[in-house]
């Protein structure tokens, strides 16, 4: 039978908040009941947010939980050159192209368009804006590099499809029953940025390589990142990855109702324990009950 693998991978751009905790919960339940594996990876790679401070807050919090989880642990930082060599991989086979356009560029463009493209994978989902572009006359590229014009590269949606064809995505349920297998849709992407001067990979290419270096056989995340799976199949293809099996787990909602989130200023984790919450609370907090086979709460 092959083995359980999964792992939480949060970025040390914040504290964690209730909703980091539910999936954190979550992931460390499905590898305990398979008698399976826990990883914990950080995914470090925005070196301009990310701070000491926010990684070792992780480990307290998730201790805190009473979770634990295999050493060492990964941090995305330190695999650049593993990223980067991916992307070499993948524009030498003629499956990327610089786009040197600027978001507010890209923006306009959009807009400007008598038909815009419309994501159809739930109006939850985190896509992000598609666009689709081209590589330019070799000429014009080549002065953009000589004169420093920073760029962006992006996977050609088309040629990438050409180079799978169809590809599947695989649904578990959440409790590990059967799910069932749906037709991958990555061009609800556009042509996706995968790196860029700042960051060596995007968080897409940078997930994918290392589920499949780690031997996750199983991902579990939000149900927000349902449409991430579209893509990451995708990019499994092209670069001779396996697949892992996909969860996915409801959101925490805020009092108004919105995904719990560091951008919009989420309770931490940190705050909740401070002002005397215990385990027990937390979990309360989370629709969740301790079990007798489960660590006891403190």
């Amino acid at each position: 039978m092959q083995s359980f693998v999964t792992r939480f991978a949060p970025s040390p751009t914040g504290e964690l908040h209730l909703g980091h905790a539910y999936a954190a919960i979550v992931v460390w339940e499905a590898a305990r009941r398979a008698g399976g594996r826990l990883l914990l990876r950080i995914e470090d790679i925005d070196q301009g947010r990310c701070r000491p401070e926010y990684e070792q807050a992780i480990y307290e919090d998730l201790a805190w939980l009473g979770l634990q989880w295999e050493t060492p642990v990964r941090r995305q930082s330190e695999r650049f050159a593993f990223y980067e060599a991916a992307i070499a991989d993948l524009a030498e086979r003629g499956l990327l192209y610089r786009c040197f356009k600027t978001r507010r560029e890209i923006l306009d463009e959009i807009a400007a368009a008598p038909h815009k493209p419309e994501a159809t994978l739930g109006a939850a989902q985190d896509i992000g804006t598609p666009y689709v572009g081209a590589a330019l006359p070799p000429d014009e590229e080549q002065g953009l590099l000589e004169a420093g014009k920073p760029f962006a590269w992006r996977l050609s949606m088309a040629r990438a499809l050409e180079e799978t064809g169809a590809l599947s995505v695989r649904f578990e349920r959440l409790d590990g029953s059967a799910g069932e297998s749906i037709p991958a849709r990555p061009e609800q992407f556009g042509d996706p940025v995968l790196a860029r001067k700042d960051f060596p990979a995007s968080y897409h290419l940078a997930s994918v390589l290392d589920d499949a270096d780690q031997g996750v056989t199983h991902v579990i995340r939000g149900e927000d990142l349902t449409a991430a799976a579209h893509l990451h199949v995708l990019l499994q293809a092209l670069l001779d990855l396996p697949s892992p099996i996909y969860r996915r787990h409801k959101l925490i909602l805020g009092p108004d109702g919105t995904r719990l989130s560091k951008r919009n200023d989420a309770k931490s984790i940190r705050s909740h324990r401070e002002e005397g919450a215990s385990l027990t609370d937390v979990y309360a907090l989370l629709g969740l009950e301790w079990r007798i086979d489960a660590p006891p709460p403190t």
